[in-house]
């Protein structure tokens, strides 16, 4: 292998390591100005997009540990490393931008949390809330009984008070 490619190989490996998940997408006629959107808002939810070469990609990821099947990647290849623990916001903003700009980008498989999952559930899963969210939703879940609760015995303390 020539030290060019040698040298894009661990590069690229050491992204994958370096993430907490990435998403491989393929990517069809993604103008510049509109790439430059996609990397601006994946930034902002932590995560970073790069085009990469097929063979290069699937080179690393054997590399670093990861099983990538070839024919789940189609087309021209771009991935997604998110640094944050949470790969949702990063998905979230992948579907978001695919949706603004006509379907440019087709999710092809992500592997989030050390499993690997195909495109469809990256998909799925950036449709569910986030990590944050789902959270707050939990501890309102759990609150919400004695919160009610004290307000009914409130009313009737006050009830009680107010006809004496």
């Amino acid at each position: 292998m020539r030290a060019e490619k040698q040298l894009l190989l661990n590069e690229i490996k050491d992204k994958i390591d370096g993430s907490a998940a990435l998403i491989a997408v393929n990517y069809v006629k993604l103008p510049p100005n509109h790439a430059w959107d996609l990397r601006e808002q994946l930034q902002k939810a932590g995560g970073h997009f790069e085009v990469v070469r097929k063979r290069v990609f699937l080179k690393a990821a054997a590399v670093a540990g990861i099983q990538i099947d070839e024919s789940l990647l189609a087309g021209h290849i771009g991935v997604v490393f998110v640094q944050q623990p949470d790969a949702m916001p990063s998905a979230k903003a992948l579907l978001k931008f695919s949706q603004e700009h006509s379907d440019v980008l087709q999710v092809l498989c992500g592997q989030i949390e050390g499993k690997l999952i195909p495109g469809s559930e990256v998909v799925y899963l950036s449709k569910l809330p986030g990590i944050n969210e789902m959270r707050a939703q939990f501890l309102a879940l759990l609150v919400s009984p004695m919160a009610q609760t004290l307000s009914v015995m409130e009313a009737k303390i006050a009830a009680s008070t107010g006809a004496e």
